[in-house]
């Protein structure tokens, strides 16, 4: 005998939508095509040849996966803790996040520049993530005109799951102290640091006075995660500087009895007797 099964109401048959709870992201209904592959002979033989998905994931899927993606790779950065280099993502794009480096040593030092990563679309797959400093920086492997930084000089080829966003940021960090001149993006530079270096650093004091004077500039985008500097204002910074300073002070207070850890003062006494009665 046979029977037949109808589907329940509320089932997610023939591409519908998936219920979930509000405010959490849904993965939209896999595409037609996209599922489990007819792989017998006649039907390999039917099929046009055709590219198949990177990775095995379904085109339609590809934002969803982008963005997780992006979210992992801002919480291994927040875990490296790169001394002296801030980023964060933009509210309007996870493909564009702002940063900011401050310098504390070498020729660069008190230099704090600004900075924009720009992640391409095919990420991980595609090329490495551009560095653009804003306003340019003097120096041989960041071009003068654009402000982009030659990334591609530490990463040739970017590789899925052995390269990660924060090591990019610390090459950032690492230019302003290793000084590489090979094939540089500004030769003027280059040239200037081989053979004379009192030169070199006077275009670097400039570079710096010249970021230092727009430091307080508005941003050019309304985006409310762009990074914005203001000036100290003691009616303001005062009371936080003084916490920050001030040496903390623990709020646990000793048993009057100077019992021993673990222990309670019902339970000091209550050895005491039991020890006198013995005696």
């Amino acid at each position: 005998m046979s029977s037949s099964t109808k589907p329940r109401k509320g089932s997610s048959g023939g591409g519908g939508g998936i219920r979930s709870g509000v405010g959490r992201k849904q993965l939209p209904a896999v595409p037609p095509g996209a599922g489990a592959p007819d792989t017998t002979p006649r039907a390999t033989e039917r099929r046009p040849a055709q590219d198949s998905p990177p990775n095995g994931i379904p085109q339609s899927y590809g934002p969803f996966f982008l963005e997780y993606s992006l979210m992992a790779e801002y919480n291994l950065l927040q875990r490296q803790r790169i001394p002296g280099v801030y980023v964060i993502p933009s509210a309007k794009s996870p493909l564009f996040w702002f940063g900011v480096v401050f310098v504390r040593q070498g020729l660069f030092q008190e230099g704090v520049f600004k900075f924009y990563v720009i992640v391409p679309d095919n990420y991980p797959d595609g090329d490495c993530p551009r560095v653009i400093f804003d306003p340019p920086i003097f120096h041989p492997v960041v071009d003068i005109e654009t402000g982009e930084l030659d990334v591609k000089r530490g990463f040739t080829k970017w590789r899925r799951n052995v390269n990660h966003i924060w090591q990019v940021l610390l090459y950032v960090r690492r230019i302003f102290y290793k000084i590489d001149t090979k094939n540089p993006l500004n030769p003027e530079a280059a040239v200037l640091y081989d053979k004379e270096l009192d030169v070199f650093r006077r275009k670097v004091t400039e570079t710096i006075r010249q970021c230092s004077e727009h430091i307080y500039d508005p941003p050019t985008t309304d985006d409310p995660h762009a990074i914005r500097f203001t000036r100290l204002d003691s009616s303001v910074h005062e009371e936080a500087k003084k916490q920050v300073l001030s040496p903390k002070i623990l709020n646990s207070v000793p048993d009057k009895d100077d019992s021993p850890a673990g222990v309670s003062s019902r339970e000091t006494k209550s050895q005491g007797s039991d020890l006198r009665a013995r005696l």
